[in-house]
């Protein structure tokens, strides 16, 4: 039975009832974004020693607050990190398809220790509105102007890749986020300063929380749809069925499957019911074009006859 070898495919070989089945281009790896996260990590590792000091000596909850989530920060970037070096090995025969997914489960922890540490802030700010402690608004205005610049420029850091890189992605919303709450407590303790409000602390607490908790869903929600094997963002499934049942000869398509193998590789599965075998370069046409229009990188295609029986319950 005829069969057709993409470009940079693996193997391709021929199926018992069907003309047989061959897989897309090798997908590409994603950028090393080893020296990101070895700067990101190490910034915010000593701006979190350096804030959980001064909101200690000069009784700052806002400080501590954003002290104890930049803590959470620098646990979710090492395991991005961590993530993103497993997502480069090779598959092993374990792992056939490597351990990629490894970077979408530390996008989902990513999003739900930014979730966690929202609600922990807010749950303390709430209890302090009713009785606000006095702290230094200058000594607090200060140690916070320095998380903007850490928090900011670890965000830059990851923002290239924050498109089309779902890990990267939840880094740079976590960096970003923390910028926020380093701003909120700068403007909070200028206000202390120009009206003498000590609830200002709390209240730029509770209301950046509401802020990262709002930006933080969209990345919980991308990042469990993943975890499900739910089709990727930006990948229209419906679209990619009509494109496909509507190439030359293609008589049905069934077993249609896309998920995403890392937070930056996507697969797809599909059978192609034909009448005839397919012509030479169908099959590496197809790939070339799925990576083109859908960024699908790891492309596998069962033909089969239309006149054999079909085995699957999904061929209707």
């Amino acid at each position: 039975m005829p069969h057709d070898h993409d470009a940079g495919s693996a193997h391709a070989s021929g199926h018992g009832h069907g003309f047989g089945h061959a897989h897309g281009p090798v997908e590409l790896s994603a950028r090393d974004l080893t020296p990101a996260f070895r700067w990101a990590v190490g910034l915010n590792a000593a701006y979190v020693l350096i804030e959980a000091a001064a909101g200690l000596l000069i009784g700052s909850l806002a400080l501590l607050a954003d002290a104890a989530h930049n803590l959470t920060d620098v646990a979710g970037l090492l395991a991005a990190w961590a993530a993103a070096e497993l997502a480069r090995r090779a598959p092993t025969a374990r792992y056939t398809y490597g351990l990629g997914r490894a970077t979408v489960l530390a996008a989902l922890l990513n999003a739900i220790a930014i979730m966690v540490g929202v609600g922990a802030v807010s749950w303390e700010a709430v209890r302090r509105l009713g009785d606000p402690i006095n702290t230094p608004p200058a000594a607090i205005a200060i140690v916070a102007l320095l998380g903007i610049g850490v928090n900011f420029g670890t965000a830059l850091l990851f923002r290239r890749d924050s498109r089309s890189d779902l890990n990267a992605r939840g880094a740079y919303l976590h960096m970003l986020a923390d910028g926020a709450v380093s701003l909120a407590v700068t403007l909070a303790a200028l206000g202390m300063m120009a009206t003498g409000w000590r609830w200002l602390d709390p209240a730029a607490a509770l209301g950046v929380g509401a802020v990262i908790a709002f930006s933080a869903f969209d990345l919980l929600r991308a990042s469990l749809r993943l975890s499900l094997d739910g089709v990727p963002e930006g990948v229209d499934a419906q679209e990619v069925r009509a494109w496909l049942a509507a190439q030359p000869g293609v008589r049905g398509l069934h077993d249609l499957h896309i998920w995403a193998l890392s937070a930056t590789r996507t697969a797809l599965t599909a059978h192609l019911v034909m009448a005839r075998p397919p012509a030479p370069g169908f099959l590496t046409r197809i790939a070339e074009e799925l990576r083109r229009r859908h960024g699908i990188d790891h492309v596998t295609i069962q033909i089969e006859d239309e006149n054999e029986p079909c085995a699957s319950a999904r061929c209707a």
